[in-house]
């Protein structure tokens, strides 16, 4: 790593004047230029892979001596496997078809006029994250095949990591003859660096924060810029009636214990009453099974005699753990109640095999992603087809969802005429 940056003001002005530059040149970049380096970048993380888990190793072995939680070394950690699906992640955007200059309606007025609403990049986009590295190139990725410039600021806990990748990424940027400082990644840890990025909005035009709820707060209260956000991923899965007990166990437990530490794991269940008596016992107590502790309304506690007590606190709860919410409800219109009050409109799901219950379900949850006899775990950019995320955002203007290249977008209207003025 470089010496301490004392300039935090002039060191963030210069990275969002070299990210403005670069974003005005990547504005007339052609499309095939852009297919090469991202090519390249998923070429080289794989070729890089050795030294990219020496760097991260520093990182782990850091994070356990500062106590971080299993939850967060998972997130941390970058095997084989992961920097593989990185690079597969890279190869599914570098297919992908552009978005830049798709028009997305067109139309001709009565006198001529040919209207046109098309797609173009936003410009300068800075992405605050924590913990998970892939994020650095799944951003970086993203940002360029929609001809952005972003700039990247990762957590102190993956700092080696992410520099390892970020070089190894702007290496294969400009090797296609792109302007490197479309990808720049914050050296320095100092948190006071953030707010003086948040200030540059005459230079910077977005901001995605993407990591704890007081990361996102703290980015919302201190940003001049607009922020797409998500604050928590308290997600859900409703037990209907209508369902077997077979696929309820197999979506819950994937939902819950297939990775805990995610922003898209289920963090609440709940039983329909009448079917409550035989699916919460045999189901809670697989997740007990699996180191799931339970915490449960009075009938919960009921059935399912380990289970502690629920305060009004766990209802609105993002564990990010192995720790369950529980509570039996009447029927499905209680369940939505709960969801739309408590939820965090991030992702929930409904169990059933009753058409009509699924499809109020769907209408009434009001999140990001509802998903129907399956589990929360699919609400994520690669798992839609999109090749990456560059977030999940539970806002409703400008994106929603996952947000792939498309979602990092703006529009603009052309007009076309043949010497039309108006009288």
């Amino acid at each position: 790593m470089n010496s301490p940056i004392t300039d935090l003001k002039g060191y963030a002005r210069d990275l969002a004047a070299r990210a403005r530059a670069a974003s005005r040149a990547m504005m007339d970049v052609p499309v095939g230029r852009k297919d090469f380096a991202l090519g390249k970048m998923a070429e080289l993380l794989r070729t890089r892979s050795g030294p990219i888990k020496d760097a991260n190793g520093l990182d782990l072995e850091a994070g356990r001596r500062e106590g971080l939680g299993p939850a967060m070394l998972d997130r941390l950690n970058l095997t084989d496997a992961r920097i593989e699906a990185m690079a597969v992640s890279i190869d599914q955007v570098a297919r992908q078809t552009d978005p830049v200059g798709q028009i997305i309606e067109g139309s001709v007025r009565p006198n001529g006029l040919q209207i046109e609403k098309v797609r173009v990049p936003i410009g300068v986009i800075a992405i605050i994250f924590e913990s998970r590295p892939n994020v650095t190139a799944d951003a970086a990725s993203l940002c360029l095949r929609s001809s952005n410039a972003c700039i990247l600021r990762g957590g102190k806990e993956a700092i080696h990591t992410n520099l390892a990748i970020a070089q190894t990424l702007r290496e294969a940027i400009g090797s296609a003859g792109l302007p490197i400082d479309a990808v720049q990644l914050v050296e320095s840890t100092d948190r006071a660096l953030v707010p003086e990025l948040l200030k540059l909005n005459d230079q910077i035009d977005l901001v995605i924060p993407r990591g704890g709820e007081s990361l996102i707060r703290a980015v919302v209260a201190e940003s001049t810029i607009p922020v797409i956000k998500h604050y928590t991923g308290n997600c859900h899965v409703y037990v209907d009636k209508d369902c077997s007990l077979e696929m309820a166990e197999k979506i819950v437990l994937n939902a819950k214990c297939q990775r805990p530490g995610v922003c898209n794991a289920a963090e609440t269940v709940l039983f329909h009453r009448q079917i409550a008596d035989r699916y919460l016992p045999a189901i809670c107590e697989k997740l007990a099974q699996r180191g799931v502790e339970i915490r449960g309304c009075p009938e919960t506690k009921k059935l399912f005699a380990r289970a502690a007590e629920a305060s009004e606190e766990d209802w609105g709860k993002e564990y990010l753990d192995l720790i369950l919410a529980v509570k039996v409800v009447a029927d499905v219109r209680e369940a939505v109640v709960h969801i739309n009050t408590y939820g965090s409109h991030h992702t929930d799901a409904i169990i059933t095999d009753h058409l009509p219950t699924a499809d109020l379900f769907v209408r009434q949850v009001d999140s990001a992603s509802v998903m129907v006899n399956t589990t929360t775990r699919f609400s994520d950019g690669y798992e839609y087809g999109l090749g990456a995320e560059v977030g999940i955002s539970t806002d409703k203007l400008h994106a929603r969802g996952p947000m792939g290249a498309a979602d990092l977008t703006t529009y603009k209207y052309i007009v076309r005429g043949y010497g039309q003025i108006r009288e």
